[in-house]
């Protein structure tokens, strides 16, 4: 399989940067993306010449790591999952890949397509936790719970804070991922003692750092767990309900 590669390269934060063109002879359509850049940065070490900088750890959809945009989308092609997972069958022989890093002015560039993504984890930072009593840990039957809750609270944690919600925003809002993690913990009993307090911390930090939701909807398309656009609706209603409530809550 054949391609044409458009690589960001770029030397530092305050470095420019620029595509480097190079051409793939020897592809396999099973290759992931990351595997075609290890593929790619294998020739480059044997000639000498400075690997390309990208960012992944377990390569199995889980950890959010390998954040990357492929033609303009996040992750790449395929339809809701991570780089890692996007497989070079999605693409035609003869194609041209660009490649390059997240784009969002809440993601500074560190070096070629790693990019700064604490701005997500000073969202969780202000609650992304809950408080429990140190000691014997209860008996699970003392909390109730429903199994259709249940479900929907874990279907929420199943975001992985890849930032391609951001990324794929036109506005660099991250409503998708704080409103995931504000459903999720509002419903589960360990996770009500603060429920208030975290609503008005999560959105304070959401609006310092990024954009405002104009629900264009690219974010759920291109989120790799799946979490759905009415997540961002728990953002303003959370929050409403925290001022309604008042500060003790």
């Amino acid at each position: 399989m054949k391609l044409h590669l458009e690589i960001w390269r770029q030397a530092g934060p305050t470095q420019d940067g620029a595509f480097e063109s190079l051409d793939v002879d020897d592809a396999v359509e099973q290759m992931s993306i990351l595997e075609l850049l290890d593929h790619v940065n294998g020739k480059l070490i044997e000639q000498g010449k400075e690997p390309f900088a990208f960012a992944s750890d377990c390569r199995e959809g889980i950890c959010g790591t390998c954040g990357l945009t492929v033609n303009g989308r996040p992750h790449g092609a395929g339809k809701n999952s991570p780089a890692c997972q996007q497989r070079l069958f999605n693409y035609n022989d003869g194609d041209t890949l660009k490649i390059e890093p997240f784009r969002s002015a809440a993601f500074p560039i560190i070096k070629d397509m790693v990019v700064d993504r604490s701005a997500l984890d000073r969202v969780m930072e202000q609650g992304g936790y809950v408080s429990i009593n140190a000691g014997t840990a209860p008996d699970a039957d003392t909390l109730h719970e429903n199994h259709q809750l249940a479900e929907w609270s874990l279907d929420h944690a199943a975001c992985i804070g890849c930032g391609a919600c951001v990324s794929a925003c036109p506005n660099g809002a991250a409503h998708l991922f704080t409103g995931a993690k504000l459903t999720h913990l509002s419903k589960l009993p360990l996770g009500k003692e603060e429920r208030g307090r975290r609503a008005r911390n999560m959105v304070d930090q959401l609006e310092q750092d990024f954009g405002h939701c104009s629900l264009y909807g690219e974010c759920a398309d291109v989120c790799p767990a799946g979490i759905p656009l009415s997540a961002v609706a728990a953002v303003t209603k959370e929050r409403a309900r925290a001022a309604f409530r008042g500060k003790d809550d």
